[in-house]
């Protein structure tokens, strides 16, 4: 593996023309020219004006694109792709974060990984969640790769930048396996899909303490890399994180994917480690567990580890990670903290006391809710319904529409209109369903519904169902990766030494 170098450049505007340069300059340095299928990943998680720090600037992603065409050779294609936040169109998060015009600008074409065929990548590397991944076609297909996130904050992972960023590289249907206490173990299994050519993080407006809703945090930045692991590791220790405190970051590193000693990453650029460091001295990272996220207010979460055999004593990547996203949410479109009446959540097997008033609704999250206590002078006994992983298989993973969401926490929640306790099924249960639930207790505007983004919204849905519907009467959904289909983006030595996955003919 040759020696990595992360590049740390000072840039205080979102200015394309300086953007370009600068990039272009660190491709220079890194002696990088895309080829062949170029794509670029940015961080759009979530958009538009009720997000306007959560994803990778299109002013940064133009000035990415543009770099690499000045460096380009021999090159078929240069395209952007993405999947947002799920329940959301990709296509509603490209529009409102200003991607459609920097595609036209650009002429840069959008890929929308819901709406991509989905190939599958085997593994074979010990201590594999499972046998096989899936992943989009312009992924696989990928000759050069290049990962545009966004320097941020993250509640369940500590941080996002460059490997966590992978959770976009899979639809729906394919994200929500193992987004449990297992997350930081399926990003690193992600790594072995692809891996980047060239990394560029937006850190010239960081997003600090939160991930959808973060705080902004002027650090002027921009940070270039050509190794996922010690790049994210520089990002940490420009924070004062140590890397290996980071679950993800230390996995990947074991797994042979880069360093994370100083000693063995050469840094350049007109801002020194030191000077970086000083900048982000009082940056705030994540890592809230859901009864500190909530203390103060009128919801009480409760959590208990989750389902036996596991060693976590506590899910970080499931159902209580998606009701911090889902009340961030909420908190941006409603005054969800004035509203909101008294309620108890309670997650994986909690055996403490759940000390409701009658009248205050107790919700138990996840299928791994387990409780046997009293409540309200009741005796209440739940059980846990959690199917181990090993019985469940991509093959039959399905995506679940939202309206499909709507209707059923709707029915849910009027059967249960006149019950305090209440449990709610999923391994995990989603963010968009989490704040279907929240909507229903606390009569709040549904966000669905918002009138600035209701008809935009509907229009992008009905345009990404019907992309949808005629790739799958055109063709076969899902492909098995082989050398025929997949790109250059997987040479030897970004990959680690041992475990490999290999070639399968289709």
């Amino acid at each position: 593996m040759k020696r990595p170098r992360v590049i740390i450049r000072h840039c205080d505007s979102y200015d394309p023309e300086k953007i370009r340069q600068i990039i272009r300059e660190g491709l220079e340095e890194l002696d990088l020219r895309p080829e062949g299928r170029t794509l670029v990943k940015p961080n759009v998680v979530a958009s538009g004006e009720h997000f306007p720090h959560a994803f990778t600037r299109p002013e940064f992603a133009e000035g990415v694109v543009l770099a690499l065409k000045d460096r380009a050779e021999n090159v078929d294609e240069i395209a952007i792709g993405e999947r947002c936040g799920i329940t959301m169109p990709t296509r509603f998060a490209f529009k409102h974060g200003g991607y459609n015009q920097l595609s036209k600008k650009t002429k840069t074409p959008l890929y929308h990984f819901e709406e991509c065929t989905q190939v599958e990548v085997p593994l074979y590397h010990d201590g594999r969640l499972r046998d096989s991944i899936f992943t989009p076609e312009p992924v696989a297909k990928a000759d050069f790769f290049v990962n545009c996130p966004k320097f941020k904050a993250h509640p369940w992972t500590t941080v996002t930048f460059s490997l966590k960023a992978y959770i976009g590289i899979q639809d729906d249907r394919h994200r929500l396996i193992d987004h449990d206490h297992k997350l930081n173990e399926k990003v690193a299994d992600l790594q072995y899909i692809i891996q980047p050519q060239f990394i560029a993080i937006d850190a010239i407006i960081a997003g600090e303490g939160r991930m959808l809703t973060p705080i902004p945090y002027e650090m002027n930045l921009i940070i270039m890399g050509d190794n996922q692991v010690a790049f994210d590791a520089v990002c940490c220790q420009i924070i004062n994180l140590d890397p290996l405190s980071v679950d993800h970051i230390r996995l990947v590193h074991e797994r042979g994917f880069g360093p994370v000693d100083l000693a063995e990453i050469d840094i350049s650029g007109d801002v020194t480690l030191d000077e970086a460091r000083e900048r982000a001295s009082n940056f705030r990272v994540g890592l809230v567990r859901v009864e500190d996220y909530f203390e103060g207010t009128s919801i009480s979460a409760h959590s208990g580890p989750p389902p036996d055999g596991d060693a976590e004593d506590y899910c970080w990547g499931g159902c209580p990670g998606a009701m911090e996203e889902a009340i961030e949410i909420l908190r941006v479109i409603d005054s969800v903290d004035e509203k909101m009446p008294k309620t108890h959540l309670v997650f994986g097997n909690f055996k403490g006391e759940i000390d409701a008033k009658p009248g205050e609704k107790v919700v138990f999250i996840g299928d791994c809710a387990q409780f046997q206590g009293t409540i309200q002078g009741k005796d209440v006994t739940i059980e846990s319904t959690y199917v181990d992983r090993s019985n469940k298989s991509v093959y039959d993973a399905e995506h679940e529409d939202i309206y499909a969401k709507m209707l059923k926490m709707e029915s849910k929640m009027f059967s249960a209109r006149k019950d305090d306790i209440i449990r709610i099924y999923g391994c995990p249960v989603s963010v968009a369903e989490q704040v279907l639930l929240l909507v229903k207790i606390g009569k709040l505007k549904n966000p669905y519904f918002d009138p600035s983004m209701a008809v935009s919204f509907t229009s992008c849905y009905l345009s990404s169902k019907t992309k949808n519907m005629i790739s799958r009467l055109s063709g076969e959904p899902y492909q098995v990766a082989g050398p025929t289909q997949r790109g250059k983006s997987r040479p030897e030595q970004n990959l680690p030494p041992e475990g490999v996955a290999q070639d399968l003919e289709v």
